[in-house]
């Protein structure tokens, strides 16, 4: 079957003219859902980028790295990012490759078509007018021929009857047949004329013309397969990236590993502390003689242990405590910031320590060389580092003593706890059963910090208000300023409770008041206080 537009559709011009049109239509149709294709595409990797920046974890936490989970999930995050970069391209390829490339396109096939098909009218109006002065030589040789033969019968019948009056019609018919010759002569004229432009038309105007227009169709159908493959390709190119993705997050969900994330909850909140042992028999008969306040003391007691009853004192969590020595946290966690503070002062002393001897070599160098530079102009940096190092380096060491006591402390407490309970503990023993409170060296140093603070709370004109009770547990004997030593079994109003310095601020007798460590005494609120009246 031939597809010559120019012999096959040789009388559909305006079918033509309709369907290169209805093909450009679907070109800039084409054009337009490639463009909001890439949009789509560029707000899905928008909303992507949205989603991973929402869900990413906004502060910075140790524990967000140390949990394999934690570390899978951001993993995951970064890969949705990475994804989200490359639809991003992928809009940018469909936009600007395809999309601007369709619409420069379907403008220069709007003029190739007008061209065309404006050639096509010439032609079409040519051949037209061809016809139409063909027709007008006809009719004009059909006028003449009948005039000629009306002519030469009216000279017929005038020959006849006169003869005067006959030659003058004999003139007037050959004259009308000479008109009728010349009309007919034109008319072969046009003819032949009309015949050669039309086989020119059909055979010669009008192949060529509809071969062009079909040239320009077929083009234009080509361009939109070959957009077609382009924004194929352009998504094939982004699965090679969007597969590894993929892979990287089936590879972070693949790390998690439970038993090693619920070994790290030990690490991260392991005391260090033995359990406690079996709370021994107060023997309270062999004493009748009990005051009113110790009365009172044992029924609040009663009544406390009925809403709780306490028996890890070191599990109480700290009140915004900002010791320095870390002496306020359990002895696990105590030396576990003391090691990472000790790594990280090591880290910052390697600086200045590159610092110091990059100074001394270039003082070795001005001294040998004097034309490069003073050697005495490098003593103030020389001077700036070397204190710098010196402040790094009693900074270490104070933090290295304070590991070695959380290391003694954390042996001797676990020593203690196992050769006896709480109650077979030396009044002379100068550490608290939670290991709260420890009346060594280190501790003196931060409590001498909150003399001025006691010095100012005793400094009141009116006495605070009792707001409980406590019974002391261990003899304590006050040292420092600001403290209240007490006897083993002694009852005392509690003043104020525990900040979470491991310090309970309490009254004997209306005039003696200080403070005394917390794990010595059992402290009962009245409910006034509190709302009820609960046991520590």
């Amino acid at each position: 079957m031939s597809c010559n537009w120019g012999t096959e559709l040789w009388d559909q011009f305006d079918n033509l003219e309709k369907h290169t049109n209805w093909g450009i239509d679907f070109l800039e149709r084409y054009t337009k859902f490639v463009k909001e294709r890439a949009d789509i595409e560029l707000s899905y990797a928008k909303q992507i980028r949205s989603l991973s920046k929402k869900f990413h974890l906004k502060r910075s936490r140790e524990d967000d790295s140390r949990f394999t989970w934690c570390v899978a999930f951001a993993a995951t995050l970064q890969q949705l990012n990475d994804m989200a970069a490359q639809r991003e391209d992928l809009a940018d390829c469909l936009h600007t490759q395809i999309a601007c490339d369709l619409t420069r396109y379907t403008q220069e096939l709007k003029a190739e078509r007008k061209t065309h098909f404006q050639d096509g009218r010439r032609a079409q109006q040519h051949i037209e007018s061809s016809w139409k002065q063909l027709e007008s030589s006809k009719r004009r040789f059909e006028r003449d021929c009948k005039e000629a033969e009306r002519a030469q019968h009216v000279s017929d019948r005038i020959d006849l009857d006169n003869k005067a009056d006959g030659e003058k019609a004999r003139q007037v018919a050959q004259q009308k047949q000479q008109a009728a010759e010349e009309s007919r002569k034109e008319y072969v004229t046009s003819l032949n004329q009309f015949n050669q432009d039309q086989h020119q038309h059909y055979r010669t105007l009008v192949p060529v013309i509809y071969q062009r227009i079909q040239d320009m169709e077929e083009r234009r159908i080509e361009r939109i397969a070959e957009a077609m493959r382009s924004a194929a390709e352009s998504e094939r190119k982004v699965l090679p990236a969007a597969s590894r993705c993929l892979d990287a997050m089936m590879d972070a969900a693949e790390s998690i590993q439970p038993r090693k994330d619920t070994g790290h909850v030990v690490e991260v909140y392991k005391s260090g502390f033995d359990p406690p042992g079996d709370v021994e028999f107060e023997d309270y008969s062999a004493n009748m003689r009990r005051s009113i306040s110790e009365s009172s003391y044992l029924d609040n007691r009663a009544e406390g242990r009925k809403h709780s009853r306490k028996l890890w004192p070191f599990l109480r969590k700290n009140k915004g405590s900002s010791v320095t020595d870390g002496s306020q946290l359990p002895p696990e966690q105590r030396r576990k910031k003391l090691l990472g503070r000790i790594n990280s002062i090591n880290q910052e002393i390697q600086k200045p320590a590159d610092k110091r001897d990059a100074l001394l070599k270039m003082r070795e160098v001005y001294e040998r060389s004097p034309q490069m530079g003073d050697a005495r102009s490098l003593e103030p940096r020389l001077e700036e580092v070397k204190l710098n190092l010196q402040r790094l380096e009693e900074e270490l060491r104070r933090n290295q003593v304070w590991l070695s006591e959380a290391d003694g402390g954390l042996s001797d407490h676990g020593g203690r706890r196992q050769s006896g309970g709480l109650n077979n503990r030396s009044p002379a023993s100068r550490e608290s059963p939670d290991g709260s409170y420890t009346e060594d060296q280190a501790a003196e140093i931060t409590f001498k910090s909150r003399s001025s603070e006691f010095d100012d709370d005793f400094d009141d004109e009116e006495p605070l208000p009792s707001i409980g009770t406590c019974k002391s547990l261990y003899p304590f004997q006050g040292q420092n300023e600001g403290t209240l030593s007490m006897v083993e079994g002694e009852l005392l109003s509690v003043v104020e409770e525990d900040k979470g310095d491991g310090w309970t601020r309490v009254r004997r007798n209306l005039e003696e008041e200080g403070y005394v460590p917390t794990s010595y005494i059992k402290v009962f609120l009245d409910g006034s206080a509190k709302g009820t009246a609960r046991f520590l």
